[in-house]
């Protein structure tokens, strides 16, 4: 088993350019998994910013599929901000091809000590230990451990829940936020006939806790929320919110997804 860790390694080319290699073990069922490549463009943001800035929020953009085995370029820009915000640009191709398979904006942010407000409450969940476990689709399914709270297949409603952490034992950071915030499924198999063809267009994260609140969750379990909000004509919204076991929120995202 490639564990996210090992799966989303780095290595630099040139100035601003940084290869992959798209591991199987993280493979989804049509190409890789999409929270792999939110996660590689991430690491390599990070790795070439090299201040103490952190991730706010990522835009990602699926154009193509990554076939598992390819070494995959990750070319980074900073396109702009000033010493507290920084803007990127991230750009994703297999190593030799001119086409691209993902595009992406991240912005980090040199996090300072302010008034604090959450608006939202995490809903009262039982523990992961009591809870049985489920697998997405293998073989990137099995880097995930996913105990189901609520939600079913074809059952009209959108709404669903499952605590989630990584297999390998890998300690939570915002890399990894970004690659467990695309692990949930199409809410087009919740309001649908269930599992349908669907992939995702687009995915945005947003990221609110502090370094301290990511570290303070090491390899402990964390809570997916998810809903979906409007499936029409071939495109399906979906969002959803992360939470530590404390309550703590750590961030939200939302997608666009095909489907048919």
């Amino acid at each position: 088993m490639g564990s996210v860790g090992e799966a989303i390694e780095l290595r630099p080319e040139a100035a601003g350019r940084w290869v992959a290699h798209a591991d199987r073990d993280h493979e989804s069922i049509t190409g890789m998994f999409g929270g792999w490549t939110s996660a590689v463009v991430l690491n390599a943001v990070n790795r070439s910013s090299e201040s103490a800035a952190s991730p706010a929020s990522m835009t990602i953009n699926f154009i193509g599929a990554i076939p598992a085995g390819a070494d995959v370029a990750v070319d980074v820009e900073r396109i702009g901000g000033g010493r507290s915000i920084q803007h990127w640009r991230a750009e994703v191709r297999m190593v030799g091809e001119e086409d691209l398979d993902a595009s992406a904006l991240v912005v980090l942010a040199e996090r300072r000590t302010s008034d604090p407000h959450v608006e939202l409450t995490m809903p009262q969940v039982p523990d992961p230990a009591t809870l049985e476990q489920i697998q997405a689709p293998p073989p990137q399914g099995l880097q995930t451990e996913i105990r189901a709270v609520s939600g079913e297949f074809a059952s009209g409603s959108t709404a669903s829940s499952h605590w989630q952490r990584d297999a390998s034992g890998r300690p939570l950071d915002h890399v990894h936020l970004a690659y467990l915030a695309d692990q949930y499924a199409p809410r087009s198999f919740y309001w649908g006939v269930g599992i349908r063809p669907s992939a995702t267009l687009t995915m945005s994260v947003y990221f609110h806790a502090t370094a301290d609140e990511i570290s303070a969750v090491g390899t402990d379990y964390i809570l997916n929320e998810a809903v979906g909000t409007r499936g029409e004509s071939s495109t399906s919204g979906q969002k959803a919110r992360l939470w530590s076991r404390d309550g703590t929120l750590l961030a939200t995202t939302e997608q666009l997804c095909w489907y048919r």
